[in-house]
């Protein structure tokens, strides 16, 4: 890609707020070197580890990539035999630390069946150092001290330290507390010059200590003196402060030998760590963006939905969609200057660079664009004061150079294509640079206010005209791009609304030929086709959401009532088993008697016996509730379509839709429609109106009721208001049964329902949900 493209459009912003998400210097590096590339299998490589990325945020909240260092200067200085200090060694140590945390984070998702691949390929190269880590921080503390434990040798030298301070300080001490000190002494305290213990003496006492004089105040009434007496002391501290250092320097360069053992490893390490930072800064700005995965294709097609420019305040952006590259390869935004048109153009070759970069786009799910060898922009005022150059020769300049490399692998952006010259040589110029570059089969974006390009997209064949929406009332553009109509002038209206005479409107009018007039009122009447089209389309899609839903809705209802359904039948299947089983017993028991009985009485079994053996064998027959079927008979009627009819085993009324077969019936239930045997109905009257309706109706998702309240997190008061409303809802809506969620928690919000349903006059019964419903979490209700 070219830099001058790159820096057009505006990308190296984009990877300024992208660098603010970067964890480390490695992460940052990465980024800086960032450019888009035109190989389509490194697009798709790259986007995917984003995805890897974003999907891995999403289910942890964060990645650990924290305490990263770039410790390949300190690695390489080891390999060569230097010394590392102790802060290095810390970096180090942190560095293995870190790449030990993200190669657990990767792997633990992993392991939950989380598709990561490209991930894993990443984290599986990295190699975990625990004993050169844990080496390093036996040795040296946060704050790059070397530690006492570093080994037995340091431990006693730092104990005889300690314990020569001790001594000093403890005569020094002595002497600033004697009687004679106030006198001779500048100030009592004991203090450090030269790395040894002194005391402040005045000068005309410097003889009365004896000893090294070490340091004088600026004024020189004060000499800072060493006694004789702690002379020998100080000394010893001085060799032991050597030993100190010399022991310290041994430690570290026993570590430093450790790191380069591993420099290898360390060093693959670090290069991991700072792919992973690089794709999760990506994959954070995406976030940041609300940004989703583009569908890249290698055939110039590009589909942008809801599509933002990432630099513009979210709040602000006017999202578009965008198509090119399938019916049509060119786009003509044609109309004045008043604002958007440069937006839209940057958006298109911004949104393009930032895909080949890797990154996600400020758009919809399912947008799709293009791997292009190479982006082409002229954009903006590029006037050059150095070479002597117009505006005009500017741009030309520029696009002759893309004339120069331009082909079928191209996307070219011109924004005001022939401005700066007289106009009637600049459209024909432009309408020529259009051709010669849709002729080599390029992907164009084209801008310009000449009303002559007004016609360039209907005698071209895959050419378009396009415009960007302007809201006369506001006098300001709407951002709002519309493809498919050209630009019209709106210099009569603006002038119109800013106070211009109506009878100097009318003379301008005059002067603009019939052809002209015609060409803006068919602009006119288009712009308005689309804006309905549009409007009709969003009600439908409304529509279609809320009819889906409820349709969801039901589906499931339907699967519990199948569920208890089968639950009822197994159970009364269970029950009636075991009816018959002690029925069995009952029966077997009382012929073995009556066989007794005849052995016993050589068959002289008296009448009296038969008849109460025979009794109970009767009532060990299962008792069968026939009230069912001594239900009151059914009318004999003809049934015909709109008839009232009961369905018996649902026990709900309903309404006959059609016959769709000999012996079944479709029926109207509520708003359900439902197929039935003719067998399982039962007449109850002939309609009064030949139409069928629904017992509800559904006039789109702001009149729909649903089957459940959810109360889940409110409150009394608010619940209890709630509820009312929807009691009234669903009853006019006609619905027998309804739920009613309100959750388990301390009780006092499904106490407080239920006691308030139990006193409404339209409610039937109330009662939990089964195990299947949602439990005491839930109550259904049945109304009246």
């Amino acid at each position: 890609m070219h830099t001058r493209v790159l820096n057009v459009l505006e990308f190296s912003k984009v990877k300024a707020q992208l660098i603010e998400h970067a964890s480390s210097s490695l992460g940052k590096e990465k980024i800086e070197k960032l450019v888009p590339s035109s190989d389509f299998a490194d697009v798709i490589k790259w986007l995917e580890e984003t995805d890897e990325a974003v999907t891995a945020l999403r289910l942890r909240g964060h990645a650990p990539l924290g305490g990263i260092f770039d410790i390949r200067p300190s690695v390489k200085r080891a390999k060569i035999g230097s010394i590392l200090s102790p802060h290095e060694l810390l970096d180090i140590a942190s560095t293995i630390y870190a790449s030990r945390q993200m190669k657990t984070f990767i792997e633990s998702l992993g392991d939950e069946k989380i598709e990561l691949p490209r991930l894993l390929q990443y984290v599986e190269q990295m190699v975990a150092l625990p004993e050169l880590e844990q080496a390093i921080k036996h040795c040296i503390d946060d704050y790059g001290e070397v530690l006492d434990q570093a080994s037995e040798r340091l431990r006693s030298i730092r104990q005889q330290l300690r314990n020569t301070e001790a001594r000093v300080r403890e005569k020094l001490e002595t002497i600033i507390r004697s009687s004679s000190a106030q006198k001779m002494l500048s100030d009592a305290i004991v203090t450090i010059r030269n790395d040894r213990y002194v005391i402040p003496v005045k000068q005309e006492y410097r003889h009365a200590y004896g000893g090294i004089v070490h340091d004088q105040s600026s004024s020189g009434a004060t000499l800072f003196i060493e006694p004789q007496v702690v002379v020998d002391l100080n000394n010893q501290l001085q060799e032991a402060r050597v030993k100190e250092t010399q022991e310290i320097e041994r430690i570290l360069a026993e570590l430093t030998k450790k790191v380069a053992e591993h420099a290898d490893v360390l060093l693959v390490n670090v290069d991991v760590l700072a792919e992973l930072d690089f794709i999760f800064t990506k994959a954070k700005y995406a976030k940041k963006l609300n940004a989703t995965k583009p569908n890249m294709n290698n055939e110039g097609y590009i589909r942008l939905l809801k599509a933002r420019h990432p630099l513009i305040d979210p709040n602000v952006v006017v999202p578009n969609d965008m198509e090119l590259g399938k019916d049509y390869t060119a786009i003509v935004i044609t109309g004045p200057n008043t604002g958007g048109k440069t937006v839209t153009l940057k958006t298109i070759g911004l949104l393009t660079l930032m895909a080949q970069a890797g990154l996600f786009i400020p758009a919809l799910d399912s947008s799709e664009l293009a791997v292009f060898r190479s982006v082409f922009a002229d954009i903006g005022d590029e006037q050059s004061i150095e070479q002597s150059l117009s505006t005009f020769s500017s741009h030309m300049v520029n696009i002759v150079e893309i004339l120069r490399h331009v082909d079928h692998e191209s996307l070219v952006l011109f924004d005001e294509l022939g401005a700066g010259t007289d106009p009637q040589e600049g459209a024909a110029l432009a309408i020529a640079i259009l051709d010669e570059v849709h002729e080599r089969g390029a992907r164009v974006v084209a801008t310009t206010h000449y009303p002559e390009l007004k016609a360039y997209g209907y005698n071209r064949p895959m050419v378009i005209n396009a415009s960007v929406e302007f809201d006369i009332d506001t006098l300001s553009p709407t951002y709002k791009l519309l493809i498919g109509v050209p630009g019209r002038s709106n210099a009569f209206e603006i002038s119109k609304r800013l106070g211009l005479s109506e009878r100097i409107i009318e003379r301008a009018k005059a002067q603009i030929s019939v052809e002209s007039n015609k060409v803006e009122n068919m602009i006119a009447s288009l712009e308005r086709s689309k804006r309905q089209a549009e409007e009709e389309q969003k009600k439908a899609e409304e529509a279609r959401r809320a009819a889906e839903q409820l349709r969801r809705e039901w589906e499931q209802k339907w699967e519990v009532l199948n569920e208890k359904r089968d639950e009822l039948i197994n159970e009364a299947k269970r029950k009636a088993a075991e009816i018959i089983k002690t029925s069995q017993r009952e029966a077997e028991e009382v012929i073995r008697e009556l066989r007794q009985m005849q052995k016993e009485k050589l068959a002289e079994i008296k009448e009296h016996e038969l008849i109460a053996a025979k009794k109970r064998l009767e009532e060990a027959a299962p008792a069968i509730d026939m009230k069912k079927k001594a239900a009151k008979k059914r009318v004999s009627h003809e049934l015909r379509p709109g008839d009232e009819v009961k369905v018996v085993h649902l026990n709900q009324k309903g309404y006959l839709l059609e016959k769709v077969s000999d012996d079944e019936w479709q029926v109207q239930l509520g708003i359900l429609k439902m197929k039935i045997k003719e067998r399982d109905l039962e007449y109850i009257g002939s309609a009064k109106v030949t139409e069928t309706k629904p017992l509800a109706t559904v006039k789109g998702k702001d009149y729909h009721v649903g089957l459940e309240l959810d109360l889940r997190g409110e409150r009394y008061e608010d619940a209890i208001s709630r509820v009312e409303k929807y009691i009234d809802d669903a009853l006019l809506a006609g619905y027998p049964r309804v739920s009613i969620i309100h959750g388990k928690g301390t009780g006092a919000l499904r106490k407080g329902v239920q006691e308030f349903l139990k006193k409404h006059r339209s409610v039937k019964n109330i009662r939990f949900g089964e195990a299947t419903e949602g439990g005491i979490g839930v109550t259904i209700v049945e109304l009246k």
